[in-house]
């Protein structure tokens, strides 16, 4: 569990061998490609459940309250889930 200026977290951190797909990080609008270590974070209090989950790179996570709102990617760009 992580308090944060937004709330408290739950946050699992995703190693190498187990990530095995790729996601799109909600702090940089980047691919986290498969095989990339990263963090799963979701609300820890009644906000939000497991399907609330979100896959950050460690760095964005990190950095998370000390970025302004992310550029949104163009509508031909790919959506990964």
């Amino acid at each position: 569990m992580q308090a944060w200026s937004d709330g408290e977290w739950q946050v699992s951190n995703i190693p190498a061998s187990a990530a095995t797909k790729a996601y799109r990080c909600p702090g940089c609008d980047q691919e986290i490609a498969a095989g990339v270590p990263h963090v799963v974070a979701w609300p820890a209090d009644e906000r939000g459940d497991l399907t609330d989950r979100r896959h950050w790179h460690t760095g964005c996570w990190r950095a998370r309250d000390r970025r302004g709102p992310n550029v949104q990617r163009g509508r031909s760009a790919p959506r990964y889930g």
